[in-house]
């Protein structure tokens, strides 16, 4: 895949502003991609979108086919006469900058459970048609999500490896017996997801209509506690009991003395192969019914993994363990054609991973803000001359401080290097459009900043510290009135000087 010259704008859904204490799909998304096109970006990156639990990360969700339903517009649903004005008397004390969500999980979900049962009672019928279609076509993963989580609901949130054994294993007379005690239960999560997909698929069409396209982060594992581990379970490390024997996680590097331990089950390649990878095949599938582009996160996992013994309390004791990417992706290109994917090519990359990503001309990463590390940083990849076209080049990701909170807590060195390389001295003030705008003159053909950067702000406004549970990672959110037209004039300047519109 090659894209086109262009740039867009990184920002996770939950981090749009609104009246209810997080992002919804509604009317200030669609105003993000009013302000996205009147700057003249064509793409909107957001990450993964699935139903998060423990730890809120959307890397972590219940499902890698489900959506998240904090993220469903309410206003909507009042319109759609599923909610009523009395449903909003008593709103809660909502933080405007920051989401919080075990508030989410309490408030939200008894929203949601109130829209549900004015539809079961006869409301907005004109919606029973695309319903029923939506449950026929989405029944391969739908099925199992609605029952684990109503499940999980009725085990009090155990994770399903705590269930009882015949609800853990799956046994056909104990799954049955809880499909007919849950029935309310499961069509409740299943017209819930019916909402999501209906509302990101109209905002979806409304960015295609103003030339934005969507770039669609999905993780390279599931987790743990998730519906695909629970009813793959074949395709997993697992025991008998559906605790794990190994474990993800990437060794130490720039983010961690003691590597990342993420405690996902990791696949079993072989099972997959055998099965002609009929799932990773539904998963893209399923991808690109949401995103127009699919950046897939570690995919260096298709390479090899790090595979850490369970159970551990850091990821230093691992090995690397060889996957069957190049045989899967090849399944994924016979099946689904030539599938639009963007590598994460970062952490240690060996000539595997190169040239697996390199076999199906995928464009990798690149970010700035590792350029200027090291002694000789004249070598390093990811100064932009050593950029490749087929690139896409990020000033830093959700994963890095800000670029102004990183250049206020940089090295010596690495702001030396800095000075060096760009004969400047900027100041905290000015070094995030410094940095945006080398990421736009470079020779990568997409450019992709944080919207943090864009606003100049610090690292109190960062998306997520790697390796802690802080209370911050994923909760910042923008205010309204942060998108100017005197910013996205800046923007679309800078857009159209680079040759990126």
């Amino acid at each position: 895949m090659t894209i086109k010259r262009s740039s867009g704008v990184l920002l996770h859904p939950t981090s749009l502003p609104g009246p209810h204490g997080i992002g919804e799909l509604g009317a200030h998304a669609r105003a993000f991609v009013d302000w996205l096109a009147s700057a003249r970006q064509h793409y909107w990156q957001v990450m993964p979108l699935g139903p998060t639990g423990y730890g809120d990360s959307p890397y972590q969700a219940f499902s890698a086919f489900a959506g998240n339903p904090y993220l469903i517009d309410l206003a909507t649903l009042r319109e759609e006469g599923l909610l009523q004005e009395e449903d909003f008397a008593d709103l809660p004390g909502f933080d405007e900058h920051r989401v919080d969500f075990g508030l989410q999980y309490v408030w939200r979900t008894g929203m949601l459970r109130r829209a549900y049962e004015r539809y079961a009672a006869g409301g907005a019928p004109e919606l029973q048609a695309d319903f029923d279609s939506f449950r026929g076509e989405e029944a391969a993963w739908l099925d199992d999500y609605a029952l684990f989580a109503a499940l999980k609901d009725e085990q009090g949130g155990l994770p399903w490896n705590a269930w009882e054994p015949g609800l853990r294993d799956r046994e056909p007379g104990t799954l049955a017996a809880a499909r007919e005690r849950l029935a309310s239960d499961t069509l409740r999560v299943k017209f819930i997801q019916f909402l999501f997909f209906r509302q990101w698929t109209a905002l979806r069409e409304y960015a295609r209509e103003r030339g934005v396209g969507i770039i669609g982060d999905i993780p390279i594992f599931v987790a743990m506690d998730s519906s695909d581990a629970w009813a793959n379970r074949e395709g997993f490390y697992f025991d008998d009991q559906g605790q794990p024997t190994v474990v993800a996680g990437v060794p130490p590097d720039y983010f961690s003395e003691t590597g990342q331990l993420w405690g996902n089950p990791l696949y079993r390649w072989d099972v997959m192969a055998q099965g002609g990878f009929r799932w990773w095949i539904e998963r893209f599938r399923g991808s690109l019914r949401l995103f127009d582009v699919v950046r897939v996160d570690h995919f260096r996992g298709f390479a090899g993994y790090w595979e850490i013994p369970f159970p551990a309390e850091t990821a230093i004791h691992g090995r690397w363990v060889p996957a069957l990417g190049h045989e899967m992706l090849a399944a994924v290109r016979e099946a689904l054609g030539d599938v639009p994917i963007i590598a994460e090519d970062l952490g240690v990359i060996t000539p595997d991973v190169e040239k697996l990503r390199d076999d199906f001309g995928l464009p990798g990463m690149a970010v700035l803000q590792f350029a200027f590390g090291g002694g000789d940083f004249s070598v390093n990849a990811f100064l932009p001359e050593n950029l490749r076209e087929n690139q896409v080049v990020y000033s830093g990701t959700h994963d890095n401080d800000t670029s102004r909170g990183w250049w206020r807590n940089a090295l010596e060195s690495e702001r030396h290097n800095f000075r060096v390389y760009t004969s400047s001295d900027p100041s905290e003030e000015t070094f995030a459009w410094g940095l945006v705008r080398m990421a736009f003159e470079s020779r990568a053909n997409l450019a992709v900043v944080p919207l943090q950067d864009l606003l100049n702000l610090g690292s109190e406004d960062r998306m997520n510290l790697p390796g802690s549970t802080g209370p911050q990672n994923w909760t910042w959110r923008y205010r309204e009135g942060d998108l100017t037209p005197e910013l996205a004039g800046k923007l679309r300047e800078l857009t159209e000087t680079t040759g990126r519109a």
